[in-house]
């Protein structure tokens, strides 16, 4: 197969709300298209979001971005009325903040879930 480009797409419920969670509480730019949303990530992958009544929330994480802080980043989003998602199991274990630590691998991690119940994670590599 040879690609020009490409792009990744999940779907939500509520255009409207998915709307104004990434582009006011994340503070991403979203542009309607009449399909449906267009996040731009900057490096010119944008992600598309299409409405779908049928949606079912994906229970793996469809975004991540990586930040410089992940403690302000996770402060930052707990103010904007986000709840961090806890896990305590073999492999993930989150702190009271939701912070997960490590040795290996990304260094730090955290999730949320959009309006739609996505996981969207946020890691710190270094």
């Amino acid at each position: 197969m040879k690609s020009v480009a490409a792009f990744s797409s999940f779907s939500v419920p509520d255009l409207g709300e998915a709307r104004r969670f990434y582009g006011e509480t994340l503070g991403l730019k979203v542009e309607e298209r009449p399909e449906g949303l267009e996040l731009d990530l900057g490096g010119g992958h944008p992600v598309f979001i299409y409405h779908s009544a049928d949606n079912k929330p994906a229970d793996y994480t469809i975004l991540n971005f990586i930040v410089n802080d992940i403690e302000k980043t996770v402060d930052d989003l707990v103010n904007e009325g986000v709840r961090m998602e806890r896990y305590d199991m073999p492999e993930i274990k989150t702190d009271e903040k939701g912070i997960a630590r490590s040795s290996e691998g990304p260094r730090a991690m955290a999730w949320f879930k959009d309006p739609a119940g996505n996981i969207i994670g946020i890691m710190r590599e270094k």
